[in-house]
């Protein structure tokens, strides 16, 4: 059972064994942060939302953007490890606000926040081909399917990407959309789509790739990009290297 429970009406905040979780007033955890070392990534899935850094090197010039804030995860962590600015997309103002109190969300000059509907955003004309990186994570309450799934939506999503921006996306096989969701991403990005190990919670993350370089990606290349960023971001990037390999046909 948690430590302590923080209600902010439907936003709700939980701790235990100095882990924090935020949760949208259900049992299910939306984000967490390990009080010792904030800019950990925690949970499994979100590491796997950064599998996209094997194929993709960051510039101080890149933008990255962020759909979903929750916990505030990937923002920390990317503001951490990387130069790059970062534009995430949160529909709750309340969340931010639970966050900056309780999530030590970073207020800085790289980060811009903006209280939206992630489907009109990607619609902007502003963002359009401006994203190296792209992470989607939009669940509600229930977190068992993502909020956003359209083909119009994904479509969206590939056009707001630089000309070789990759996306990566938490969806949860278990639940009715997940193929749908694999359907439209498929479509959207031409094919070009990955999809990591399941996790013991049942998320998989895919990644989809705009522009023609992951036909490009050897063995050798692919591995030698994981060493590189297990050894600079601290995440198991060798492991979905290998994982990514063995699915291969042969």
């Amino acid at each position: 059972m948690p430590d302590s429970v923080i209600d902010n009406n439907d936003i709700t905040l939980s701790e235990e064994d100095g882990i924090r979780y935020l949760h949208f007033g259900t049992e299910w955890i939306q984000g967490a942060m390990r009080m010792s070392r904030p800019h950990d990534l925690v949970l499994t899935y979100t590491q796997q939302m950064m599998a996209w850094l094997l194929f993709q090197e960051v510039e101080r010039e890149d933008e990255l953007a962020i759909l979903g804030l929750g916990a505030a995860s990937l923002l920390r962590f990317c503001m951490k490890y990387t130069p790059s600015n970062l534009h995430t997309v949160e529909l709750n103002p309340r969340v931010t606000a639970m966050c900056k109190t309780f999530f030590r969300l970073p207020d800085h000059a790289r980060s811009t926040i903006y209280h939206a509907d992630a489907a009109q955003w990607v619609c902007a004309p502003e963002h359009q081909g401006r994203y190296a990186a792209l992470m989607v994570d939009l669940y509600d309450a229930h977190a068992q399917g993502p909020v956003c799934s359209s083909l119009a939506f994904y479509q969206h999503c590939y056009a707001v990407l630089a000309e070789r921006g990759i996306m990566s996306v938490n969806l949860f096989g278990a639940h009715h959309s997940y193929d749908e969701n694999i359907d439209h991403i498929m479509a959207a990005f031409d094919g070009q789509v990955l999809l990591l190990p399941e996790i013991d919670e049942g998320n998989i993350v895919a990644l989809a790739f705009k522009g023609g370089h992951l036909g490009a990606t050897t063995a050798a290349s692919l591995m030698q990009s994981a060493e590189h960023v297990q050894t600079v971001y601290k995440i198991p990037a060798r492991q979905w290297a290998k994982a990514i390999l063995a699915a291969q046909p042969t």
